[in-house]
C-alpha cells in the first residue's frame, strides 16, 4: 500500500514537469506581454512602433554600459535592455533592419580582457567616453568610471547618446534620434544640388597667430578638407568644397562678409616686424540661399586676463558641420516664429567670445524646440507668411501690427494653420528707459498690438490686468524670522485647475507662470462660430485681478480683504474650428511702403493714374485669395510670454512647464503621438490635494488605526479557532 502511494506521487510529480516544460515552450511560442502602468511606461508609444517600422535601411545600435554597476544605474541598464527588446519586437514584425547589440566594457582600472579592451577603443571612437559615478560602499563613498552611452549607425550616419544616468525621457530620446536619421536620409537623397562648403581663411593671419596664443593654424585647411572629405562619403556626395584665402583676393572677402565669421584686425607689433592686417577665419555653408556657419576661432573676453584666442577642437570638427548642415537642409519639421514686432530673440547674441546673455532671449525655447522642429523666422513688415508653415508662434510682440499684416495673419488661420500666441497685456518699461529714474520701479503701460481685435472677432479677448493668487510661488523673506515671501503674481497652477480631458494634456500636473492676464470668453460668439473652446489651466480659487496702476513690489500687494474678489480664471486656451476671417465684408488691406509713402505725399496710387490715363484699363478687376471662411484650424492663447522665457523653461525640457509647452505645439502641428510619447513618464506627480482635517484623520489612522485594526484581527483569528477546538472536541466526545 506504501509502495504503490509512493509511485503516485512520483507520477503527480512528473506530471507537473512535463505541463510546466510544456507552459514554457507555449510561451515562447506564443509571446505577450501586460503593462500595468498608468501611462504604460514599460511598453512602446505608438509613435516609437511607427518610427521603427519604416526603417527602409539597417539600423543599428550599439550600446556600451559597465555591467554590475550600483544602483540606481543598474535599474536604468536593465531597462534598457528591455526597450531596446521592444523595439526589436516591433520592427520584426514589419522588416529586420532594426538590430542592436549591448558591448562589454568596463573600468579601466579592473584589469579587464583583451576583449573588454578592445570594446572600450571602440566606444572611445564613436565618442562615447566614461562619466564617474558615485556610489556608496562599506559606508564610504567612492567614485567608480563607467561607460553609460550608445551610437545610432544608420547606413554611413552616426547619432549619439553619450550619457544615459537616468530612464527619464531614454524612450523619447531614442525614437526621436531615429526620426531624426530617417529624416535626414530622405533629405540628403532629395536635394538637387549639392551643399556648398567653403573654408575662408585669410593667410595674413598666420603671421599675427604667435602673438594671440595660436598654434597649428597651418594645418586646419588640410584638416577640414580630410574632415569635409570623410563626411562627404557619409552623405552621399552631397557636398562640395572649397579653400578661399580672402587676403589673396577681395572677392573672396565680400564673399565672406554674409556669414559671421570671427574677424581680426591688428596694427603694426613687434616694431613691424609684424605688419598691420586683418583677416577672418571660419566654415561657411550654403544650400538654397540659406547660409550657416562653423566658428573655427573662438574669441573669449575675461575678466582679469583679457581677451583670450581658442582655435576650435578639430576632434568635434565633425559634428559641429554635421549640425550646420542639419539646421542647413530643414531635417526636422519647421516651425515659424515671428521675429520683428518687438519679439524676444530665440537666442542670445554672440557674436564673439563670451557675452552676457540678451535680456528675455528664449534660448532654452530654442534648444528643446529644435529636437523636433526647425525654426523659420517670419518678419511680417518683409513679407507674408510662407505657405510651406503648419504654425506659427507669437510670443510678445510689443509693436502694433498694420491692417495688412493683421490680414496675412488671419489668411493663414484661414488656410486650416495654426497660431501659438503668448500675448502680454503690458510692456514693463524699466526704470533705465525712463528719465530721472533713480531708485523708481518699473512701468507697466497696456498694450494694444492690433492682435486683440483678431481675437476679439474669433471670440476670446485679453483682460488688461494681471492675476494675483494665493496659490503662489513662495521664496525666503529677507528677514529670516518673517518666514516666507509669497509671490501673488506668479500662480502655481495645480492639477485640480489643468484639464486633463485633452490627451496631451493628461500628464501635466502642475505648472507655474508669471505675470499672466485673465482670457473672457465670448461663449455667445464661440458657439456662433462654431468654434469649440477649452481652457487649458485656470488660476485656483483664491485669485483676483490687480487693475489700472500695476504694481509688483512683492511687500505691497496684499491679497482682498473679502472672498467676494477672488474666484479662479482662465489663463490659457485652445480654440479649434472653422474661424471666420476679420476682414470678411471689408476692404482688403493694401501692404504700406512708408519710404515710398513718404515720397509721394498726397498724389494718387499708380494704379489709379494708369486707369484714368487709359480707360480700358478701369475695365479690369484685380481680386487676390481672399478665404472668408477658414478650413479647420487651430488657436492657443495664453495671457503671458514669460510662459517661453529661460527664468521659467529649464535647457533639458524635463520639467512641467517644458512638458506642456512642447506638447502644445506637437498638437497644433498634428503630432499628438510625440506628444503622448513626452508624457509616458511624469517627473512631477503630486498627491491629491485634501483638507487639514483630512490629513489629521489619515495620520491617526495609519499611527493608531493600524495597529488597532491588526490586534482585532489577531483577536477575532484567536476566538476563531477556540471555537474550532471546540466543536472538535464535541464531535469525539
Amino acid at each position: 500500500m506504501g509502495q504503490y502511494k509512493h509511485s503516485e506521487t512520483y507520477f503527480k510529480f512528473l506530471i507537473y514537469v512535463v505541463v510546466l516544460v510544456l507552459v514554457n515552450l507555449a510561451g515562447i511560442k506564443l509571446f505577450f506581454r501586460i503593462d500595468l502602468t498608468e501611462n504604460q511606461v514599460y511598453s512602446l508609444s505608438d509613435a516609437s512602433k511607427e518610427v521603427v517600422s519604416t526603417l527602409s535601411e539597417p539600423l543599428t545600435i550599439n550600446v556600451f554600459f559597465t555591467k554590475d554597476l550600483p544602483a540606481p544605474y543598474n535599474g536604468t541598464e536593465q531597462y534598457l535592455r528591455d526597450l531596446l527588446e521592444e523595439y526589436a519586437i516591433s520592427a520584426n514584425r514589419t522588416n529586420q533592419f532594426f538590430n542592436y547589440r549591448i558591448y562589454d566594457v568596463s573600468p579601466q582600472e579592473e584589469g579587464v580582457r583583451e576583449a573588454t579592451l578592445e570594446n572600450q577603443k571602440l566606444a572611445d571612437t564613436y565618442g562615447i567616453h566614461p562619466v564617474q559615478v558615485r556610489h556608496i560602499e562599506k559606508d564610504a563613498v567612492k567614485f567608480k568610471k563607467a561607460y553609460m552611452g550608445l551610437v545610432l549607425i544608420h547606413g554611413d550616419m552616426i547619432e549619439k547618446i553619450p550619457t544615459i544616468t537616468s530612464t527619464e525621457g531614454l524612450e523619447y530620446n531614442l525614437t526621436m534620434a531615429i526620426k531624426k536619421l530617417n529624416n535626414k536620409v530622405s533629405a540628403l537623397v532629395g536635394l538637387k544640388d549639392k551643399i556648398k562648403v567653403t573654408l575662408f581663411m585669410s593667410s595674413a593671419i598666420e603671421s599675427v597667430a604667435p602673438y594671440i596664443g595660436v598654434e597649428g593654424l597651418s594645418d586646419v585647411p588640410k584638416e577640414v578638407k580630410r574632415v569635409v572629405d570623410e563626411l562627404n562619403g557619409k552623405l552621399f556626395n552631397k557636398l562640395e568644397y572649397s579653400f578661399f584665402d580672402p587676403t589673396l583676393k577681395p572677392e573672396y572677402q565680400e564673399a565672406a562678409k554674409p556669414f559671421d565669421f570671427t574677424h581680426l584686425k591688428w596694427p603694426d607689433l613687434k616694431d613691424g616686424a609684424v605688419k598691420a592686417g586683418e583677416g577672418v577665419i571660419g566654415l561657411g555653408l550654403e544650400y538654397g540661399g540659406r547660409k550657416s556657419q562653423v566658428q573655427l576661432l573662438n574669441v573669449f573676453s575675461i575678466p582679469i586676463f583679457g581677451t583670450r584666442y581658442e582655435l576650435a577642437d578639430m576632434g568635434n570638427l565633425e559634428e559641429m558641420i554635421n549640425g550646420a548642415i542639419e539646421s542647413l537642409i530643414d531635417i526636422n519639421e519647421t516651425l515659424g516664429y515671428l521675429s520683428d514686432h518687438g519679439t524676444p530673440p530665440l537666442s542670445e547674441a554672440m557674436p564673439m567670445g563670451m557675452m552676457p546673455q540678451q535680456e528675455g532671449a528664449l534660448s532654452n525655447f530654442n534648444g528643446i524646440s529644435g529636437r523636433g522642429y526647425s525654426f523659420k523666422d517670419v518678419a511680417l513688415k518683409e513679407g507674408p507668411i510662407p505657405d510651406d508653415l503648419n504654425c506659427l508662434v507669437i510670443a510678445g510682440p510689443k509693436q502694433t501690427f498694420t491692417d495688412y499684416e493683421l490680414y496675412q495673419i488671419d489668411q493663414f488661420l484661414m488656410k486650416g494653420k495654426s497660431l501659438a500666441i503668448f500675448l502680454d497685456a503690458f510692456e514693463e518699461v524699466s526704470p533705465q528707459q525712463q528719465q530721472f529714474s533713480f531708485n523708481q520701479a518699473p512701468v507697466y503701460v497696456p498694450l494694444d498690438t492690433g492682435l486683440e481685435k483678431l481675437l476679439a472677432h474669433y471670440g476670446v479677448s485679453l483682460n488688461k490686468s494681471y492675476v494675483m493668487d494665493e496659490s503662489c510661488f513662495k521664496q525666503p523673506a529677507r528677514n529670516p524670522t518673517e518666514g516666507e515671501q509669497p509671490i501673488y503674481f506668479a500662480p502655481l497652477i495645480k492639477n485640480k485647475f489643468i484639464n486633463e480631458n485633452l490627451a496631451f494634456m493628461k500628464s501635466v500636473k502642475g505648472l507655474v507662470t508669471l505675470k499672466a492676464s485673465p482670457l473672457e470668453l465670448n461663449m455667445e460668439r464661440l458657439k456662433n462660430n462654431k468654434i469649440n473652446a477649452e481652457t487649458l489651466f485656470s488660476s485656483s480659487e483664491k485669485s483676483w485681478e490687480m487693475r489700472g496702476q500695476i504694481n509688483l513690489n512683492p511687500m505691497m500687494i496684499s491679497p482682498p480683504q473679502t472672498d467676494s474678489e477672488k474666484k479662479s480664471m482662465p489663463l490659457a486656451g485652445l480654440f479649434e474650428g472653422e474661424f471666420p476671417s476679420y476682414f470678411d465684408g471689408k476692404p482688403v488691406p493694401e501692404k504700406i511702403d512708408p519710404e515710398k509713402d513718404k515720397e509721394d505725399g498726397d498724389k494718387a496710387p499708380d494704379t489709379d493714374q494708369a486707369k484714368k490715363a487709359d480707360p480700358e484699363m478701369a475695365k479690369i478687376e484685380g481680386k487676390g485669395l481672399f478665404i472668408p471662411k477658414g478650413k479647420p484650424g487651430k488657436i492657443f492663447l495664453t495671457g503671458t510670454s514669460d510662459l517661453l522665457k529661460d527664468s521659467l523653461l529649464d535647457a533639458e525640457g524635463v520639467s512641467p512647464n517644458a512638458v506642456f509647452i512642447m506638447n502644445v505645439i506637437d498638437h497644433l502641428n498634428g503630432k499628438e503621438e510625440i506628444a503622448t510619447l513626452r508624457s509616458k513618464e511624469q517627473k512631477f506627480n503630486p498627491l491629491a490635494e485634501s483638507d487639514p482635517a483630512v490629513k489629521t484623520a489619515v495620520k491617526l489612522f495609519n499611527i493608531g488605526g493600524l495597529p488597532v485594526l491588526v490586534f482585532v484581527f489577531g483577536l477575532v483569528v484567536f476566538a476563531l479557532r477556540k471555537a474550532r477546538r471546540k466543536r472538535i472536541q464535541m464531535m469525539f466526545q
